[in-house]
């Protein structure tokens, strides 16, 4: 059987992740969660980057438009943030294509958008 990859740091997001929900709830804009999880995970030491800056290659050349992820989190794991009414295909394959970008192994898509808080693990 394989291991979970990032097993224990997934955890600890997803747990944050269940307290912003717990105590924010749905309905606000992702900004919201955002600001709420930055707020989170600077309190509990966990490394992270928001809107951290990607470029995007295409062949030898840079594209001019970037691909931002909402968090990079222990320099390994993007956390897609929601609030919508559910994890859709088009998020697991928009993440997909953020790890790729990135380097990354694991995304997050969390979603806030419901009566509880829903989530995926997306691995490349």
């Amino acid at each position: 059987m394989n291991d979970i990859l990032f097993k224990n740091e997934s955890y600890k997001i997803i747990g944050i992740c269940m307290e912003v929900h717990k105590l924010l709830g749905k309905g606000f804009l992702e900004i919201v969660y955002k600001d709420a999880l930055e707020f989170e995970f600077a309190i509990n030491n966990i490394p992270y980057e928001r809107e951290k800056e990607f470029a995007i290659q295409y062949k030898s050349k840079i594209l001019p438009h970037k691909y931002y992820a909402d968090f990079v989190l222990y320099n390994n794991i993007i956390l897609e943030v929601k609030a919508v009414n559910g994890i859709i295909d088009e998020f697991i394959k928009q993440t997909l294509n953020y790890l790729a970008v990135s380097k990354c192994k694991l995304g997050l898509i969390v979603n806030f958008g419901e009566e509880s808080l829903k989530y995926k693990r997306v691995v490349l």
